[in-house]
This record gives C-alpha cells, sequence and structure tokens, in this order.
C-alpha cells in the first residue's frame, strides 16, 4: 500500500535534520591514551599489562577514540607519550587514559612506574609519572575526562624505598584514593590501600571486566558500575574496585543515538568557556604547591578566576627563594620534644557519624609520633611526622577503620586508610585539620 503524500512530504523535510542530528553524535573527539608496563628490570615481571594495553586500545579505536598506545614504555618514551597525548586532549570533547602496570604511592601521592625504573631513596621517584599530573592533563578534554588504573599490584620497590624512607614519610599498600574532579569518572582495580589479583589468564581480572562492558550502549556510570560488580563478583568478594563519579548528566560511548526533529534555523551553538576547567585545574595545582604547577595553571587559564591566585602564590614560592637563610637556632626543632595529649574530632559526613578520639604522642628530636592501637588489628591508628623549628608541618596518618558507621561508603572493620594532616605547633599547644575525604580537626596540647 502506498503511503500518503502528506507522510511522505514530512519524512523528506525531516530527513536533513535526521542526519544532522546523526552527524553531531558522532563528531565528538575521543582521544585516549593507553599503556601497558610489564617487563620491569629491576622489579618483578608482569604477564598480562602488554595484553590488556593492546585489547584496551583495540576497544577504544572501535568506539571512535583516537588512541596514543604504549607497551613496555621506559622513562624517556613514557614522558615523550603522556605529553603527546596531553596536548590531544586539550582538543578533545572526551579524553580517556588507562594504565596497567606497577605503580605505588609515597605520602598520598601516586605515581606510576616505566619499565627501567629504579627506587633507592626518595630521590628516584622524580623518575615515575605521578597520577596528579594526568588527572590534570584529563580536565583539558571539554566533556567527559576517564582516569583507569589497573596497577595496584604488590611491588616489591616499594617495600624497599619504605626501608630507606625516613619514619616521617608514609609508603602504602596500593594506591592512595583520588577524589573524580568535576565532569571525570576515576575506576582503580580494587579500593585504595589495597592489592589487586594479576589474574591467571590473558588479561587481569580488572581490564577482563572493562573489555566486557566498555562498548556496551549504556549511560558511562552504569557501566563502570558494572565493571566493578563483574571483579567483585568473580573475586569471590575480596576484590572490589574503587569507583569515583563527579558527572553531570548522561554520556554515552556507544549508542544510544537520540534522533529530533530540528526547526530549519538552528541556533547557533554557544561558545564553549574557557574557564570551564579552569577550578578543577586550580584545586589540583594548588595541592601540588610548585612553581611550575603554578605557572601551567597562568599557561591554561591566564583570564579566569583563579590566575590572580596563582601569581600571588609563584610571587610568594620566588621571594621565599631569593630570600637569605635565617641563622639556625641553637635549641632547632626540640623546642617540642616531649609527650602530647590528641584529640581527633571528625564531624558527621553523609551517612557516617562524627567521633571524637584521644591518642598518645611523643615527640623525640623534632620527630613526631602519635598512635591508638586496638585489638586484632581494627580501628587502629598512627600518626607521624617532622616538626621544624618553626611548628608548620604536614604530618602523614595511616590505620584500619573501626565500625562501619563512623566511616565513609561503610566500610568493614579492618579496612586501612590513610590521609594527611596540616599542623602548626607552638611550644605547648598546637591545631591541625584533616586534607582528604572528610572534615577532621586534631587539637595538640603537651603535658
Amino acid at each position: 500500500m502506498r503511503a500518503p503524500s502528506g507522510i511522505l512530504s514530512r519524512l523528506f523535510l525531516a530527513l536533513p535534520a535526521l542526519l544532522l542530528s546523526l552527524a553531531a553524535a558522532a563528531a565528538d573527539t575521543r582521544v585516549a591514551l593507553v599503556i601497558g608496563n610489564g617487563a620491569y628490570v629491576s622489579t618483578a615481571q608482569l604477564p598480562n599489562p602488554s595484553h590488556d594495553a593492546e585489547d584496551v586500545a583495540a576497544s577504544l579505536r572501535r568506539s571512535g577514540f583516537e588512541v596514543f598506545q604504549g607497551i613496555d614504555l621506559r622513562q624517556a618514551d613514557m614522558q615523550d607519550l603522556t605529553i603527546r597525548f596531553a596536548r590531544a586532549a586539550s582538543r578533545a570533547d572526551v579524553a580517556l587514559f588507562y594504565y596497567s602496570g606497577h605503580a605505588m604511592q609515597y605520602n598520598g601521592v601516586n605515581y606510576l612506574m616505566p619499565v627501567d625504573a629504579m627506587l633507592t631513596d626518595e630521590a628516584d621517584l622524580k623518575r615515575f609519572v605521578r597520577v596528579d599530573d594526568i588527572v590534570n592533563d584529563l580536565q583539558q578534554a571539554k566533556n567527559l575526562r576517564i582516569l583507569v588504573l589497573d596497577s595496584c599490584r604488590d611491588n616489591p620497590l616499594a617495600d624497599m624505598l619504605k626501608r630507606s624512607a625516613t619514619r616521617a614519610a608514609s609508603v602504602g599498600r596500593g594506591l592512595s584514593k583520588v577524589e573524580a574532579p568535576r565532569g571525570t569518572i576515576v575506576s582503580f582495580s580494587t579500593q585504595s590501600g589495597q592489592v589487586a589479583a594479576d589474574g591467571t589468564g590473558r588479561n587481569s581480572p580488572y581490564t577482563t571486566a572493562f573489555l566486557k562492558h566498555i562498548e556496551e550502549p549504556q549511560e558511562i556510570g552504569d557501566v563502570f558500575r558494572d565493571i566493578s560488580s563483574d571483579v567483585y563478583d568473580a573475586s569471590g568478594k575480596s576484590q572490589l574496585p574503587e569507583l569515583s563519579l563527579s558527572i553531570i548528566g548522561k554520556f554515552y560511548l556507544n549508542g544510544p543515538v537520540s534522533v529530533t526533529v530540528a526547526p530549519a534555523a538552528a541556533p547557533t551553538a554557544p561558545r564553549p568557556d574557557p574557564c570551564a576547567s579552569a577550578e578543577a585545574h586550580w584545586k589540583a595545582a594548588d595541592g601540588i604547591g610548585t612553581a611550575s604547577a603554578f605557572e601551567d595553571h597562568l599557561a591554561r587559564f591566564s583570564s579566569c578566576s583563579f590566575a590572580s591566585l596563582a601569581r600571588a602564590r609563584l610571587d610568594g614560592l620566588k621571594k621565599v627563594a631569593l630570600a637569605p637563610a635565617s641563622p639556625p637556632r641553637t635549641s632547632g626543632s626540640k623546642d617540642f620534644d616531649g609527650n602530647w595529649d590528641v584529640t581527633l574530632n571528625c564531624a558527621a559526613t553523609g551517612k557516617a557519624q562524627g567521633f571524637t578520639r584521644p591518642l598518645a604522642a611523643t615527640v623525640t628530636n623534632g620527630v613526631f609520633h602519635a598512635e591508638a592501637q586496638n585489638k586484632d588489628g581494627v580501628n587502629r591508628l598512627e600518626i607521624d611526622g617532622q616538626i621544624p623549628a618553626d611548628g608548620k608541618t604536614t604530618l602523614s596518618a595511616r590505620g584500619t577503620t573501626g565500625a562501619s558507621t563512623y566511616t565513609l561508603n561503610n566500610l568493614p572493620p579492618g579496612s586501612p586508610y590513610a590521609f594527611t594532616v596540616d599542623a602548626q605547633f607552638d611550644h605547648s599547644r598546637g591545631s591541625g585539620k584533616r586534607n582528604e575525604a572528610r572534615a577532621c580537626s586534631l587539637v595538640f596540647v603537651k603535658r
């Protein structure tokens, strides 16, 4: 039966708008950096990362990504590839970083390890790639940023650094938690502070789940929730991926395509906001606190709201560098030596109840150590650091959770965690604040 001429006319009128809509849906620029490091020279080799990287790169290409791929990269090659990716991300709508290989955390900072890495002391960490820098590069993409780290494996080099580091330094298991900046998804193969399994097949357990779901026509948040669920079930509920999402709206890497008939004269698309990523980049730069981080912010966002703060931070660093060295004080950091009482106060956050916790501390030759121990390794807390003569310092805390009602995300008792504390001591008193995850304050009183 022939269709009425009126219906045919409306179909022909709608066809140009339909084609434009489909073209727009496929026109977003997608870039990805995929690295698999397994052939390590000075530590345990990993069999999966090269296969993981090959398979993930192929999958992302099928989803329309321009892929920068590297396998078994040395330091210079890894730095070169991340620089090329940073430039591409600045022109992209969607940017994704995937890494499989050895990584570690040191003083709350996460590092990715080239295959030629050596680690005899803290200075060697400059040869590694900081995850903070990758997060900053991802923030340049306009719409969606994804960070995937399948790298929480047991790392013998971290144990070597732990033996050589000062007591004030913190070398933790696995990776430190990364909160997703706005418009970002962060997915680790297991919880922060935990170690993930390598698996026995071609791919690691996490990458196996990633490859299963990443090409599905589902909303991207649901895709990563399904990945986490698969890993958790496949591991017998012993490995739960860390997932942090900070996205508004719905994003799809593979359909569904929404088709609408647009009016003949479509309004002009608004120009992209050049300052849209300024806030997230500023938080990262301020957290790093180096001159290069502030200079990088000014280079990218010179006319945005945080530029004046970046210039002020730079001026302050230059004044400190040019200031003459102060004569040494005879008493030095021993001013604070003795026994201290510490009170940790954490306000209620979300569903986590607030609490107050006392700790006993000692300061010897300026080295601060506080602890509160409980039986069976549950609800343990230790705080360490070095107090300089001016009393201003950053302390490192690590421990295991107690009752779930007092923890974010209702973690089971005995789960490891870590955070840092910015503190100021003044002879017989002091105060501090926790930097990560939840609002907590500390009061120090010398006995």
